[in-house]
């Protein structure tokens, strides 16, 4: 038997091979027995709902709600499990259920800020390898460059590998000038022409979909993030719905995300179309999505060159040969400027956090030193 706790809960082979095909490996048993948390056994979540979590565990598929403790320090903290989170239980067999008390330390985390004017961090997906960017190639606004580059700025953020996914080659007549349009703004990255429909080139993606490599499809309502899931699955468990004829974009099929194991091994995460992307990054992820620009920027005359109006900029002379598209350069600027505004708003938040919990100390202490 080979045993990874030392519990009565300990997982026999089989379990072990199980928990591999879900992505478990040495990194997470270490973490995991650092722990050493008495009758605990580890679990991957597959949904949320309300507080509600779905999870995989040795004993199959169990629903779960955070422990009293967890929920405090999480509340303060903001760090609640995410789908594709690796967490800590102590099961309730009989009930099929189970108390989240800890979460694992994270390999990659796919972040957004949350909707509205709160400076926070949404962790949109945990333990991901891969993220696939999809766009689709039906018209209307389901291919957008600026919306790829902010998306890939995220990605690089993440710590996961960025791909991107053109789908829909089907209804498109003019494949390659699209995929020429990516390959100028996503040096180095790999790009996938698809059709969810016609099933065309998803072997391309199942490579990347081996024993234990999870996946991650993001996009906008309507680019067929829930076809390409189907097809790779090969059944319709994902809902899928028709686009507008206006503007080709869907309407929200996927209402939460999800972790789903494929037959052949591997596990994709889907995610509700994004409309709104509220970036979480810093700036250096842009030398990653902005690589071109970067190295243009070597060239400057000044360090702190701006690009804007300084003489001697190299990538104001880029775009004034045709070298460079004035767009990319304008959404790098724009990019730069909300992540310098992002930062200073997380920094003013962390310091009202702090002030607030040092005043909650100081009328403790107070109340303490007035007690007769």
């Amino acid at each position: 038997m080979v045993k990874l706790v030392y519990n009565r809960y300990a997982m026999n082979s089989e379990s072990l091979q199980y928990f591999k095909q879900l992505g478990w490996d040495t990194f997470f048993q270490e973490q995991f027995e650092k722990l050493k948390l008495p009758g605990s056994v580890p679990a991957r979540v597959i949904s949320e709902s309300k507080g509600s979590y779905q999870l995989f565990s040795q004993y199959g598929e169990l629903t779960a709600k955070i422990s009293g403790k967890m929920r405090y320090h999480a509340g303060a903290e903001n760090q609640y499990p995410a789908v594709g989170d690796w967490v800590i239980i102590k099961p309730l067999v009989d009930e099929r259920k189970g108390i989240i008390h800890a979460i694992l330390p994270r390999k990659s985390k796919f972040s957004r800020k949350v909707a509205g004017e709160r400076t926070e961090e949404q962790v949109v997906s945990a333990n991901v390898d891969t993220v696939f960017i999809v766009s689709g190639l039906d018209g209307g606004r389901n291919f957008n460059l600026r919306r790829i580059e902010r998306y890939l700025t995220l990605a690089w953020n993440s710590g996961a590998t960025p791909a991107i996914v053109l789908n829909k080659v089907d209804l498109c007549p003019d494949v390659d000038v699209y995929i020429r349009n990516v390959e100028n703004i996503a040096t180095g990255i790999s790009i996938h022409p698809v059709s969810a429909r016609e099933r065309l080139g998803l072997d391309a993606l199942g490579n990347y979909l081996t024993k234990g490599k999870t996946v991650a499809f993001l996009g906008s309502s309507g680019v067929g993030k829930s076809a390409l899931i189907n097809a790779l699955l090969g059944t319709e468990k994902q809902s899928t719905g028709e686009v507008r004829e206006d503007d080709h974009m869907g309407r929200h099929t996927t209402t939460k995300r999800e972790l789903i194991l494929l037959p052949g091994g591997g596990m994709v995460i889907d995610t509700p179309g994004m409309r709104e992307i509220q970036m979480w990054a810093g700036e250096e992820d842009l030398q990653g999505t902005f690589f071109d620009i970067e190295t243009l920027a070597k060239g400057c005359r000044f360090s702190d060159c701006s690009h804007n109006v300084e003489s001697g900029c190299a990538v104001r002379a880029a775009v004034d040969n045709d070298e460079l598209d004035p767009a990319r350069l304008e959404s790098y600027h724009k990019l730069q400027k909300e992540l310098t505004y992002l930062v200073s708003r997380e920094e003013h938040s962390t310091r009202l956090y702090e002030k607030a919990k040092y005043k909650k100390i100081a009328q403790w202490v107070k109340e303490i030193q007035n007690r007769p």
